[in-house]
């Protein structure tokens, strides 16, 4: 290291030259002058010396062996400039910082980057002029949820019920090329998201190989050309020895003994109070005699239960404020004199205080029950109701003592403490905080206690009776060493200044230094910093008379530029250089090194421009080119007398470092710390660390203390540090310490917008690597517009600075962060609030395409494997083809009544003419009143009307298509058998909704006019609803077709009912809205209606005497069929219960089921959803009206999607309580194609007796990371990444399922992922149209395997699944196949090669916060988009943007673009409570879904 020697010191400039200097600083920093004029002031100033600066004397340069002397003259003339302060509360910049950092800026002009948007309301100091209206859009962009927020429960809005309809946007709008309309605000945002994303800042990291079963990250490779450490091993560095002859006190307390009885008049303290005043002066007679009567009272005046409450070597806790330095010092000593070990703590101000909680572990580990404080203290901290103190988070129960002089009792004259000699106990603990926020005590001996005191003594050439004015804290580190001990062991006198004084008046310790004619002070760099702001007025102080001026955090990147701006200001007033002293220290190793004046034998002064690339890999490298990125060290002197120092290795093994290695520093001594309290397995890695060479010999036989700073020892032996262990981030394989990066953010304009320069650095964990997360203070007059530049020119200077990307940099209000004890930032506590969403932030940007280059490389699709190989493959392996059955349908042809019930309108003839009062269908309003009935002869009469009506008023013809604009009820069933009864095809149709006609109306008219239906048949109130002027003002109300009322129609007989000539003839459409937003209608014909309605009374045994209860919406699927079809068919009586109905009673369906003692029952997955939250407390209230669910057998939801594992479970658990068997409820599964292909019947008693029953649902746990390769991989419940995949049900009667390859169409095997195909007699056969998607694949219905069995016609599903042969029997004594459904192929997002599943990513983003109501996902041009909604207070959405990125990244490797916040209830859900993404989509791309704040993630 001594060839790579430092650059020179500053040439000296004039006094006046230096004031005026730090005049023009003060100006710019209070916002006097701008930063054009202070440039051109300051040029002027320094004009006449800037030839000076850059021409050095050549001689002199060999002289101080500088490298090469062309590159270093810029390098030195950098260093030249004085170090500006400016009025920030703890971090200041160097000239050279500030200027790295514009140059650094001035790159990125060109780069625009989205500003994130966010609600005009959202919080209140986001003013409307900082708001970007939307470009070429009308100032308030057409909002469709409102009127929409009236509606409650979960019928959500359906923003446009399907895709490519107009949605009203008047003004400009752009279209995407799907065709739907984009606000051009939101599309321009994303297109620079884009464009920031199309740039790479650094060439991409070389991708890595995956293996197909497992994602592997990306392990970053080492860069050939990084820096690497070229120095010979160092040498441990030996420190002097302690001065031998000198008659050193054999003990602290023996000279405390000597100085209190010989020098009793002689000032141990001086207290000031806030206006500056000395309030006391502690003489050390008085100090010795408080001593002596607190130990007394300890050991013989407190007791409990007759016992002594202490004995020696216990641990007392002292609470005292940092203004009473008296009162703590008698608690220390008389603590020590009683041979109890002090555990100093900081005043807990609130039960809740930022660290409290480890304070209170702390205390507990050291088995603390009793606390020493002052009678003010006590009365200040929080109280219980009983007036006690009260009981903080996580502390233990304390006894609490005050010590002042009335509360003690004097000591017998014969009373003697034993104070003769240093005992190898405990003389003290003092806490210390690490990075993850845990408190730890480390413990002092009184042999090292009293070891660092005559170090210090010597280091600093202390001598008896001089003066020291203390700035720091007194309870611990360097104010405790200095300012409580080593000045009772030197009869010093300390002038100690409380941190509230400093705050009103910064120049209080200059004053005091001047006043007490002070030899020495003790400071921290922010101390000097205040006083500079502070100096202007004050000609008459003078610092002549200190000899040390001892800088207790000169180890920190910024104490440089302070101590360098001091000097310039206060030189004229008696400063002279050399007093200027950094130290270094820590909690373990206590005081590491301190630079000496050189009367006490101290090299002079170094300085060192180091690389900070070279940094980042643990090499030092004297900066020569880059002159950007550097970082200015200052040494902190030598080594400590009796020490020995040396740098080891910060990972593993702890070599000694070469010459130009940076490493942690590492001192052996008998002045340092012992141990952790309690802690016997950190202890050893830590404090008895042994340091062995490259050959693997130890340096030494005594252990070594690690003391967790960085840094190596460059020449003179002077140590210097470059940061601390506790901030060190590694990221990638480059290490980067915070304190360098707050300097960074700082040098980025602070003053407009950080609030006191308040800025936080951390790293958390995400995906194996730490990311680094920047938090600042905003000012309170900060704009939005102005915060969001700042943050994006901090991201940038610090990329270019440390080429290293930040990934989430948050602003919080201003005096929001919490405190540590002396106003500085809490850290640990700043980063578990970050993690766990409680930082609040009122800005966020995040950054994870820079910063995440680990992830697994993109999936590389393999060339297909073709089906041939495959079926051979399957064979080899002794898999079977994934193929399963229902069972076996009789001939239909073999039986009268098979033939009896082929049509419908046959059946209810028949029906009607059997048994005519059967009572069919009961319909129940919100009371639970029954308000409609039909019999089997009242709804043939019923059907018979409407027939005639068709025919006569309607004049239709057959195969005539018919709308059935109804809500539900009867009126419906009767209209659709009417259609039969007449030959004309029925299309149910949802009714609008009168209160959001904008939205629900152009479903219907598209419906209407795509089915080509002839006549509309409605109720009277719906049609006076359709030819309304609302209507007319959302479709073209004079194009529909006729429209009849059947309210008043006529009783009237059809001559004679319609009969199909065939049963391939069409007997309805099922027309729906899928989730992706398709409009399709599917035919389905008289022959596949009754197949339909037999399978279904074969599977669920069906009968005229039995009950079921029916919770659905009866326009499409399955929900149609049971509500319309299957009692006309098997007879039974059905309970029709409306869904809508369940918005103003919520328990209307479970108090139907038990009132009719239903043993079947059928709900959607949004009924149970309502079920669930809504009655979730209620189960008790139900319980007393009566409602008993004993009566289940079965209870299916009726569903196309997989299965909803949670929240069936927790509807089974939540009704167990109203007798709801364990086993009732099950799922189905039906799709367009084929509405029921699973349905799974639960069979108790003599049911199962009798053969039919299934075995109960199976559910397996499959790799959800295998599920995205597109293969199921079977593993344990509760391993990593497992995804819970219930069966869909029992396969239907007639039904044969098939697992066919999405590509190839060749049969997979069992257990293999791929598309559900199902042939069976109630297949629909056909898209009657498509709507939205016209290339929708011709095949759907008509597919045939590529290879095996080519000739039975499949249709197929558009599902993902897997058939799975388990240990299970079913009926016919076959072993069970149960049929896994994992989701909808159109739904699936293709990222980075690979397919996900968007209610996999939805799951993991709901649990990553108690706010999340609920989330969907959709991608935009490979961007992923989550939408979120906050059930939660506004301010505090902000949070969830980095939990939502976060989670995302490390469960599923992808990166979020967008994260997008609104209110609950915007996402829109169909009846089935299906999520609408693409719905959603749409409204997010035209401006349409008023969101909270929407997240650009760069």
């Amino acid at each position: 290291m001594a060839d790579r020697g430092c650059p020179l010191e500053a040439v000296p400039l004039p006094a006046e030259v230096r004031e005026g200097l730090a005049e023009l600083e003060l100006e710019l920093s209070e916002g006097d002058i701008t930063q054009k004029g202070y440039e051109k002031k300051r040029a002027k100033l320094l004009a006449r010396y800037v030839p000076l600066l850059q021409g050095v004397d050549p001689s002199l340069q060999a002289e101080n062996r500088i490298p090469a002397p062309t590159q270093t003259a810029a390098a030195v003339s950098k260093q030249r400039k004085p170090r500006p302060p400016s009025s920030r509360d703890e971090r200041f910049r160097s000239d050279v910082h500030t200027e790295a950092v514009q140059a650094a800026l001035a790159r990125y002009k060109e780069r625009k980057v989205p500003m994130p948007s966010r609600r005009r309301s959202a919080l209140t100091h986001s003013s409307v002029e900082t708001y970007t209206p939307p470009a070429d859009v009308p100032s308030a962009p057409p909002d469709v949820t409102t009127g929409l927020l009236e509606l409650s429960g979960r019928e959500r809005p359906q923003l446009a019920s399907v895709r490519g309809v107009a949605r009203g946007c008047s003004g400009s709008v752009l279209e995407t090329a799907g065709g739907v309309p984009v606000s051009s605000r939101v599309s321009s945002k994303i297109q620079q998201l884009l464009n920031t994303l199309k740039r790479p800042k650094r060439p991409p990291l070389k991708e890595f190989f995956v293996d197909d079963l497992e994602e592997l990250l990306e392990v970053q490779q080492p860069d050939p050309n990084q820096p690497k450490p070229e120095g010979s091993q160092m040498v441990v560095l030996k420190g002097e020895p302690l001065a031998v002859g000198v008659p050193w006190p054999p003990s602290l307390l023996a000279v405390l003994q000597r100085w209190g009885t010989t020098q009793p008049k002689a000032p141990c303290l001086t207290a000031l109070d806030t206006a500056g005043k000395a309030v006391y002066t502690l003489t050390y007679g008085k100090l010795w005699s408080r001593s002596l009567k607190l130990a007394y009272t300890l050991l013989n005046k407190l007791t409990s239960k007759n016992e002594p409450l202490l004995k020696p070597g216990d641990r007392v806790a002292l609470v005292f404020p940092n203004s009473d330095p008296v009162m703590f010092m008698v608690a220390f000593y008389g603590c020590l004199l009683a041979e109890l070990v002090p555990v100093p703590i900081e005043v807990p101000l609130t039960r809740k205080d930022a660290g409290s909680q480890q304070v209170g572990f702390l205390l507990g580990s050291c088995g603390v029950t009793l606390a020493l404080t002052t009678d003010a203290c006590q009365k200040g901290l929080p109280k219980a109701q009983t007036g006690e103190v009260a009981t903080f988070k996580g502390w233990p129960p304390l006894s609490w003592l005050v010590i002042d002089g009335k509360h003690l009792t004097k000591p017998p004259k014969d009373w003697q403490p034993q104070t003769q000699d240093a005992r190898a106990g405990t003389a003290y603990i003092e806490y210390k905080t690490s990075k993850e926020g845990s408190t730890v005590g480390v413990t002092v001996t009184h042999a090292c206690l009293l070891a660092h005191c005559q170090a210090l003594t010597q280091a600093c050439g202390y001598s008896e009776a001089e003066t020291l004015t203390n700035v720091l804290d007194f309870k611990r580190d360097a104010g405790l060493w200095h300012g409580v001990l080593t000045s009772v062991l030197n009869r010093m006198h300390v002038v100690s200044i409380p941190y509230a004084l400093m705050k009103v008046n910064p120049l209080s310790w200059i004053q005091k230094v001047c006043s007490y004619k002070a030899r020495a002070a003790l400071v921290k760099s922010r101390d000097m910093h205040w006083s500079l702001l502070a100096q202007r007025g004050q000609r008459d102080v003078s610092l002549s008379s200190l000899r040390m001026l001892i800088v207790a955090d000169g180890a920190n990147p910024w104490s440089i530029s302070s101590c360098d701006a001091f000097l310039n200001v206060f030189q004229s007033r008696g400063l002279r250089p050399e007093v200027i002293c950094p130290c270094a220290s820590s909690p373990e190793a206590l005081t590491v090194a301190i630079r000496r004046p050189p009367e006490l034998g101290g090299p002079p002064p170094r300085k060192a421009v180091l690389s900070m690339n070279g940094l980042s890999f643990g090499v030092i490298r004297v900066d020569t080119e880059e002159k950007l990125s550097v970082l200015t060290v200052q040494d902190v002197g030598q080594a400590l007398p009796g020490a020995d120092v040396c740098v080891v290795k910060v990972e593993g093994t702890p070599y000694l470092c070469k010459t130009d290695e940076v490493g942690e520093i590492c001192v052996s001594s008998s002045a340092t710390g012992t141990a952790y309290y309690g802690l016997l397995g950190i202890t050893k890695s830590v404090f008895e660390t042994i340091p062995v060479t490259a050959g693997g010999v130890p340096v030494s036989d005594r252990p070594f203390t690690r003391t967790g700073l960085l840094g190596f020892i460059g020449p003179d032996n002077l140590v210097f540090v470059v940061g601390k262990l506790d901030g060190l981030m590694v990221v990638g394989i480059r290490r980067h310490n915070a304190d360098d990066i707050v300097a960074t953010a700082l040098a980025v304009e602070p003053m407009k917008f950080v609030y006191r320069g308040r800025i936080a650095v951390f790293s958390v964990t995400v995906l194996h690597d730490d990311r680094i997360i920047l938090v600042a203070e905003q000012r309170p007059d900060a704009s939005e517009e102005d915060s969001f530049q700042w943050m994006s020119r901090v991201l940038q200077a610090i990329d270019s600075i440390h080429q290293v990307g930040v990934y989430c940099l948050a602003l919080v209000p201003a005096n929001t962060l919490p405190k540590a004890p002396l106003g500085g930032i809490h850290i640990s506590e700043t980063k578990q609030r970050f993690l766990e969403g409680l930082l609040h932030p009122c800005n966020v940007l995040m950054c994870p395409h820079t910063c995440v280059t680990n992830l697994p490389r993109p999936r590389q699709k393999q060339p297909e494997v073709g089906p041939a190989s495959m079926i051979v493959g399957n064979l080899v392996a002794g898999k079977r083809i994934a193929q399963a059955s229902g069972r076996e349908l009789a001939h239909l042809e073999d039986s009268d009544q098979a033939r009896k019930f082929l049509f419908l309108p046959d059946v209810l003839q028949w029906r009607a003419h059997t048994t005519p009062d059967h009572p069919l269908f009961l319909l129940l309003n919100a009371k639970g009143t029954v308000v409609s009935t039909a019999t089997c002869v009242q709804l043939h009469k019923r059907a018979e009307r409407v027939a005639a009506a068709l025919t006569e008023k309607a004049r239709l013809n057959t195969g005539d298509h018919v709308a059935l604009v109804y809500p539900p009820g009867v009126d419906l069933i009767a209209a659709f058998y009417g259609c039969l009864y007449c030959g004309c095809v029925p299309v149910t149709v949802r009714p609008p909704h009168p209160q959001n006609l904008a939205t629900t109306l152009p479903t219907v008219k598209m419906i209407v006019e795509v089915s080509k239906s002839a006549c509309v048949l409605t109720t009277q109130a719906i049609m006076r609803l359709l030819k309304s002027k609302d209507a007319a003002a959302a479709v073209d109300v004079r194009t529909w077709p006729t429209i009849l009322d059947t309210d008043d129609i006529p009783k009237k007989k059809v001559t004679s009912v319609f009969r199909p000539p065939s049963p391939d003839v069409l007997a309805y459409l099922d027309f729906s809205v899928s989730t992706t937003g398709i409009l399709a209608g599917v035919k389905m014909s008289h022959a596949a209606t009754s197949a339909l309605c037999r399978s279904i009374k074969l599977q669920c045994e069906l009968y005229p005497s039995r009950q079921i209860a029916i919770c659905l919406d009866p326009y499409c699927g399955l929900g149609f069929a049971l509500w319309c079809l299957c009692s006309v068919y098997s007879g039974h009586q059905s309970v029709l219960v409306p869904p809508l109905e369940l918005e103003s009673n919520v328990s209307l369906w479970l108090s139907a089921v038990s009132q009719y003692k239903a043993r079947v029952t059928f709900c959607s997955y949004s009924v149970m959803e309502m079920c669930t939250k809504g009655l979730g407390a209620q189960t008790g209230i139900l319980r007393t009206k009566g409602v008993n669910l004993s009566c289940v057998r079965t209870c299916m939801v009726v569903a196309e999607e997989r299965p909803r594992i949670a929240l069936t479970q927790s509807f089974s658990k939540l009704f167990k309580d109203l007798g709801l068997p364990a086993r009732a409820v099950s799922t189905t599964f039906g799709c367009r194609v084929n509405v029921a292909i699973c349905l799974q019947p639960n069979r108790l008693g003599k049911l199962a007796e009798q053969g039919t029953a299934g075995p109960d649902p199976t559910t397996v746990y499959v790799d959800m990371r295998a599920l995205r390769h597109d293969r199921v991989r079977l593993v344990e419940r509760g391993s990593p990444h497992s995804l819970p995949l219930t069966e869909s049900g029992k396969i239907l009667p007639g039904v044969k399922v098939i697992i066919a390859h999405t590509e190839t169409k060749g049969p997979l095997g069992d257990s293999h992922l791929g598309e559900i195909w199902v042939s069976s007699p109630h297949n629909a056969t056909g898209y009657y149209t498509v709507y939205g998607e016209e290339a929708l694949h011709a095949d759907h219905f008509s597919a045939r395997l590529s290879f095996g069995d080519t000739q039975t016609v499949w249709a197929r599903t558009g599902y993902l699944g897997f058939l799975r042969r388990t240990e299970l029997t079913d009926a016919s004594g076959e072993r069970h196949d149960a049929l896994y459904v994992v989701g909808a192929l159109d739904e699936t997002l293709e990222l980075r090669g690979m397919r996900y599943h968007p209610i996999d990513i939805e799951t993991s983003v709901v649990r990553a916060h108690r706010s999340i109501a609920e989330c969907a996902v959709f991608t935009w041009t490979n961007l992923l988009v989550v939408v979120v909604e906050l059930d939660g207070l506004e301010q505090d959405a902000l949070d969830l943007v980095a939990l939502v990125t976060n989670v995302v990244l490390e469960e599923h490797h992808l990166v979020v673009g967008v994260v997008v916040l609104v209110d609950p209830g915007v996402i829109p859900i169909n009846s089935r409570g299906e999520k609408q993404r693409m719905h959603l989509r749409d409204g997010f791309l035209a401006d349409q879904l008023d969101p909270i704040y929407v997240a650009y993630n760069m």
